[in-house]
């Protein structure tokens, strides 16, 4: 087998993940294809003021589907909700930390009025000014060492990021404050990977192996509600499911570009309806838009 990745330190590892489970499944080693995406040759410019759908996975999904590559690793929250036809998400292995952090030499409550905050989120940006942040914001673009160096070096006074990058980078040293989902609700699909392949591929049922049932579900939920309302970056929208006594429960929230709440909904149900679940959130969000 042959795995498409891009080239970053966090994408190598999560795919260096994948490829060790896959060996310890099969005894065979899966090569590596490094592939350059446009999300990585951009670095200055804010992601929702491009048109990002396929930024980061595109190339890898060409790859795929030209059988250069046999599947491909990504982090979740980066794929589009419309796959190409031929292609499939064929597991989900078990979800990292889903939270975002604090990246600063300075603690949450330290960080005042006018402190330069480095994202290119335009939903970060808006749970701060949700939960009375008024930061002076900068476009901050990069892999995640990148990002860090900026904020130690003073470039700017913290950043936020997902939790579960760090986890893997072994990088958690760096982590100021962890923040509640309920405080700063994460992307849709955040801390899980993806491994997609064609539809037709003879390693899907090897591949298959690699998925935590949970998990697929749990971001089932969340991803679908963006099916439904057909956008990504252009919103600042947070969702988060988790299983408890067997329930799923789905959290999602959609706010304004100045942090103001237009729609905020928590629902239960079977685990089995994960998707039925993300589809009745993302109908009742439409109405807001």
């Amino acid at each position: 087998m042959i795995v498409g990745t891009r080239g970053s330190k966090l994408a190598l590892v999560q795919t260096d993940y994948i490829r060790t489970c896959l060996y310890n499944i099969t005894g065979e080693e899966v090569e590596k294809n490094i592939i350059k995406t446009k999300g990585d040759k951009i670095t200055n410019s804010q992601l929702y003021n491009m048109d990002s759908k396929g930024l980061f996975t595109r190339e890898l999904d060409n790859a795929l589907l030209d059988e250069e590559v046999d599947f491909a690793v990504h982090s979740l929250k980066d794929v589009p909700t419309e796959l190409n036809e031929d292609l499939e998400i064929v597991a989900v292995p078990p979800r990292e930390s889903p939270n975002e952090v604090l990246i600063s030499n300075y603690s949450w409550s330290e960080l005042e009025e006018g402190s330069t905050l480095g994202t290119s989120s335009l939903r970060r940006e808006a749970f701060c000014k949700l939960n009375d942040k008024d930061f002076e914001l900068k476009p901050i673009r990069g892999n995640v060492e990148t990002r860090i160096k900026k904020v130690m070096d003073g470039k700017v006074d913290a950043t936020i990021m997902a939790e579960a990058g760090l986890n893997r980078l072994g990088l958690q040293k760096y982590i100021k404050t962890k923040f509640p989902t309920d405080y700063i609700m994460p992307a849709a699909g955040q801390g899980a990977l993806a491994v997609i392949t064609r539809k037709d591929s003879e390693f899907k049922e090897t591949i298959a192996k690699l998925n935590h049932y949970f998990s697929f579900q749990e971001v089932l939920a969340e991803k679908t509600i963006l099916e439904e309302i057909g956008v990504g970056c252009q919103w600042p929208i947070g969702a988060i499911a988790g299983i408890k006594d067997n329930k799923l429960e789905l959290n999602s929230i959609l706010l304004d570009k100045n942090g103001e709440i237009l729609y905020q909904e928590t629902i239960r149900g079977s685990i089995r309806e994960a998707r039925e679940m993300g589809r009745k959130i993302g109908k009742n969000m439409l109405e807001f838009l």
